[in-house]
């Protein structure tokens, strides 16, 4: 099949897959005579676990990993398990980071006047020093 039947069956842009291809993520597609690139079901099985796996969270480096081990007949599941978990730990340490950031600016926002005075109470404490983050942790939790 070519480049756009592939992406139509994995659901990543003909873009992504030759992305994928450059960084060597995965191998190229074998080329026609013509010189297009021609997917068989192996290729598209990889392209449609990478494009499951970007959507879980898992960064470049990561799917190289996961795909390593999705290739490797002799791998062993707890490796693969190890490695979701962290990544789980992973998202929610951000978040937390988020729900921080979120309580932060809500917090600006309840300090601001919203009339028409050119004094604003979020200008002024954003040009303040910068909040410490186990500080802005402590107030998040103690809320």
């Amino acid at each position: 099949m070519n480049i756009g039947q592939a992406s139509q069956r994995c659901g990543l842009s003909t873009k992504t897959i030759r992305y994928y291809e450059q960084i060597e993520l995965v191998t190229p597609a074998k080329r026609t005579e013509n010189g297009y690139r021609n997917y068989s079901e192996n290729d598209l099985e990889q392209l449609c676990f990478l494009n499951r796996a970007r959507q879980t969270g898992f960064t470049i480096d990561e799917c190289r990993q996961l795909l390593a081990l999705y290739k490797n007949q002799n791998r062993h599941s707890k490796h693969v398990k190890q490695m979701v978990l962290e990544k789980a730990q992973h998202v929610a340490k951000q978040i937390e980071e988020m729900e921080i950031m979120h309580q932060h600016l809500l917090d600006l926002a309840e300090h601001c006047q919203a009339d028409e005075e050119p004094h604003c109470a979020i200008i002024d404490q954003l040009s303040e020093a910068p909040i410490a983050k186990e500080d802005a942790h402590e107030r998040f939790k103690n809320r």
